[in-house]
């Protein structure tokens, strides 16, 4: 059975990537709608779709967007993503592109409004001076990278700023769709998604279009915080449960399970590669290596370096990602040793555990136990240097003194037996 989980394990990961081959003949138009807040789930759909873009030599991308705002850490990574595009990159609002969607307006080449949408309103929340100033830092960058004013960026995260004409000191800055052509963040007004393509002499080329789907959601799923802690503690878990029961490979499975989970989120969202998927696989196997071999620890060893590199990538490869392993390990250690009682033991697990007592029955014998002879006294046959011979009562005892130097034939009394060791000093009379 085990090797029969590896053997799975082995051939899910060489179909983790499908190789696209097929080219277009003439560059489509890829057009990405994004729909709601901001989130782990759109930065998973603008991958996907920035993927399919570049694999297809795409003639533009056109991200239709329509938002209150979001996470500004999901945001910060779709505008990183849309600076690195290598085609032309428009941004249509809809409706509007408050907060962490004006951030990802701004990093767009083009900017167009439809009729009645609106853009800016980025305070941060909460509105704490170094978020403001972090936030501001990062639209006013954008904005400039793309030859729009930075003071009009600043203006909309920092409402003591003002902008003269648009929004007094005291008030968050926001842009009708007029107002955004007049001061050059956007570059027209139109109707639809048609009327844009016009503009931009794209109304001939075929369009390809993406929305959320189900393995978006499930990669906005996968990268909550909470979700990964969790397969990480199971992870970690269901290793430990089968170096104990081997044999079944049941919990080998669940934690090749975790693993995939773990690496197949962050991979959905362009966080991890063939490195991670490597680190881990390579973890994993040397870990399942284990079982089969006279243990001598290496591939046990190799194995956990193997994996936890692999984990520590996908979890950032910061202090946020030690923390959060650590903890998860601690947990796992905690459950297993709730559990571990109830658990039938694996021929590894016997090599890594003490398994024979030394009890009478089979045949072993403590030390001699002298606490009968506390305050007796008896002679010095040798000198105590410190250590040497008494006599007490017919009996010959090695004692040792209290670190003073003893003549023989002197008289001495037992003031401390603690296990075999008997503490003598001279009988004052």
């Amino acid at each position: 059975m085990m090797r029969t989980v590896w053997l799975i394990l082995f051939m899910l990961c060489l179909a983790i990537f499908v190789p696209v081959s097929a080219q277009e003949e003439q560059p489509s138009v890829v057009v990405v709608v994004m729909q709601g807040e901001i989130n782990e789930t759109q930065v998973a759909l603008l991958h996907r779709a920035y993927t399919e873009a570049r694999a297809k030599n795409a003639a533009a991308v056109i991200l239709e967007l329509d938002t209150f705002g979001g996470l500004v850490d999901s945001a910060v990574k779709m505008r990183d993503m849309i600076d690195s595009m290598p085609v032309r990159t428009i941004c249509f609002v809809k409706n509007r592109a408050w907060s962490a969607g004006a951030l990802i307006s701004l990093a767009h080449q083009h900017i167009v409004m439809a009729q009645g949408s609106s853009i800016g309103a980025a305070e941060p929340i909460p509105a704490t001076e170094k978020n403001i100033s972090a936030l501001k830092a990062e639209f006013a960058a954008t904005a400039g990278k793309h030859g729009r004013n930075p003071r009009i960026a600043e203006a909309m995260v920092d409402k003591t700023m003002g902008y003269p004409g648009y929004a007094g000191q005291g008030q968050i800055l926001s842009l009708t769709d007029s107002q955004a052509v007049a001061v050059g963040y956007a570059e027209l007004i139109a109707a639809d998604r048609t009327a844009v393509l016009a503009h931009y002499g794209l109304q001939n080329s075929p369009l390809r279009e993406y929305t959320a789907n189900w393995q978006d959601y499930a990669a906005g799923w996968l990268s909550m915080a909470a979700v990964k802690f969790v397969l990480l503690t199971v992870m970690f878990l269901a290793i430990l449960v089968e170096f104990k029961t081997a044999g079944t490979g049941a919990a080998g499975l669940l934690a090749v399970a975790a693993a995939s989970l773990l690496f197949t989120g962050q991979w959905l969202l362009g966080y991890a590669g063939w490195l991670e998927a490597l680190l881990l696989l390579m973890g994993l196997l040397l870990l399942g290596a284990e079982f089969f071999v006279a243990g001598t620890g290496i591939f046990a060893a190799a194995g956990t370096l193997s994996l936890f590199t692999g984990v520590y990538l996908l979890a950032g490869a910061g202090n946020t990602a030690v923390y959060s392993i650590l903890i998860s390990m601690l947990l796992a250690i905690g459950l297993f040793l709730l559990i571990v009682r109830r658990l039938p033991s694996s021929r590894l697990w016997m090599k890594l555990v003490l398994r024979e007592a030394e009890t009478g029955q089979a045949g072993f014998v403590s030390g001699n136990d002298h606490s009968a002879y506390q305050g007796k006294t008896g002679k010095t046959l040798t000198a105590l240097r410190p250590a040497g011979r008494i006599e007490i009562d017919g009996t010959v005892l090695d004692v040792v003194s209290e670190g003073e130097f003893i003549q023989p034939g002197l008289e001495v009394t037992v003031i401390d037996t603690t296990g075999n060791r008997m503490v003598v000093r001279l009988t004052k009379h």
